[in-house]
């Protein structure tokens, strides 16, 4: 913790608190730390347990996936409420943990919108990599019938899933850029030079056409 201390920068921290992050050390000087320490279950409990922003990240990077049970899952994601923990924790060991599917089920109906953002985080993944089992007709019907007033963070993941059924189903692609289109999410979101827009048919859009051969 004195070493994660030593690391802190101030100005990185006021850039994360503009996207509700609270972390202050710099990505891949917490990332060099990690690779150091390689892996060591029992220190990511313990630097979980501080409930500082970086210590998680750092746990995040040092754990092993496999080693949490599901209910420990469970309630670290609740316990993950910025931004960067939350997303590092359903990336880096909620996807590679054995309970994945089972808490993909229970997060996408839950109550609360950033545990619910989770499970559509799962749901893309599935999408992407595992898609036998899933109706991606009744994804697409949840998506149009909900993704228009979700909170921010739930919506953004809908509109993932929605863009990456789009994406890797060429059956379902029409579909899911007519509700990109109808719904208008993210359409006018402000997107750098030489970035995708996050507007579901730009997106599905530019995905395929990178796909295709030149």
């Amino acid at each position: 913790m004195a070493e994660l201390a030593a690391l802190e920068d101030p100005k990185i921290r006021d850039v994360n608190r503009k996207h509700g992050d609270e972390h202050a050390v710099n990505l891949g000087l917490l990332r060099a730390v990690a690779k150091r320490l390689k892996t060591q279950q029992e220190l990511a409990r313990e630097l979980w347990r501080t409930d500082d922003a970086a210590a998680r990240l750092l746990a995040m990077l040092i754990c092993r996936p496999k080693a949490f049970e599901r209910d420990e899952l469970d309630a670290m994601l609740r316990e993950a409420r910025t931004p960067k923990v939350h997303d590092w924790l359903v990336s880096y060991v909620v996807k590679k943990s054995p309970h994945a599917e089972q808490l993909r089920l229970a997060w996408s109906a839950d109550p609360d919108p950033v545990v619910a953002s989770a499970g559509w985080a799962l749901t893309t993944e599935r999408v992407a990599r595992k898609p036998e089992g899933l109706d991606l007709d009744e994804l697409l019907d949840v998506i149009e019938a909900q993704m228009k007033d979700a909170p921010d963070r739930l919506q953004w993941a809908m509109n993932h899933c929605l863009a990456q059924i789009g994406i890797d189903h060429p059956s379902y692609r029409v579909r899911a850029i007519g509700i990109g289109e109808r719904l208008g999410v993210l359409k006018d979101y402000p997107t750098p030079p030489n970035c995708t827009s996050p507007f579901a048919p730009i997106w599905i859009t530019e995905m395929v056409r990178r796909q295709q051969p030149v």
